[in-house]
């Protein structure tokens, strides 16, 4: 695949997904959350679920690392966590916004859980993890 193809195809949905959060995040907390116990906490596991999801499928994608399956989980999971580290601080200069420890563990939670899941299910469903997959030969297809 083209080096360029491969930064649309699999880089940009995480900075996209990145630039969402950041801007959803520079508005004040919505009044529309029903009130349930920690359903904010729900919602930064799925968020942060999603873009660890995100950062395993790009970084799988690397030449120099995409065969260290290792490595690629940490970093995928470390980059997850930095990036909800820094919407926390971010969020403490959003007026009607707090930030807490307990977002943090929950977009640590969140990084940890979408990609083991994103990666079991990339094993299951398509052979070859993390090269050979159906989803490489349709990306080097586009």
């Amino acid at each position: 695949m083209k080096h360029e193809n491969k930064f649309v195809f699999f880089w940009l949905p995480v900075f996209l997904y990145c630039t969402i959060i950041f801007i959803q995040s520079s508005f004040p907390s919505p009044e529309q959350i029903p009130e349930l116990p920690y359903i904010d906490k729900f919602l930064h596991l799925t968020a942060y679920g999603i873009m660890g999801a995100l950062f395993l499928r790009a970084y799988r994608t690397s030449e120099s690392i995409g065969r260290n399956i290792k490595l690629v989980i940490f970093l995928s999971i470390l980059s997850t966590t930095v990036y909800g580290v820094s919407d926390e601080i971010h969020q403490s200069y959003v007026s009607s916004r707090s930030s807490e420890i307990l977002d943090v563990l929950a977009d640590f939670i969140g990084s940890v859980c979408g990609t083991f899941v994103y990666w079991r299910l990339t094993i299951k469903f398509f052979s070859g993890f993390p090269y050979n997959s159906r989803i490489d030969k349709i990306a080097n297809f586009l």
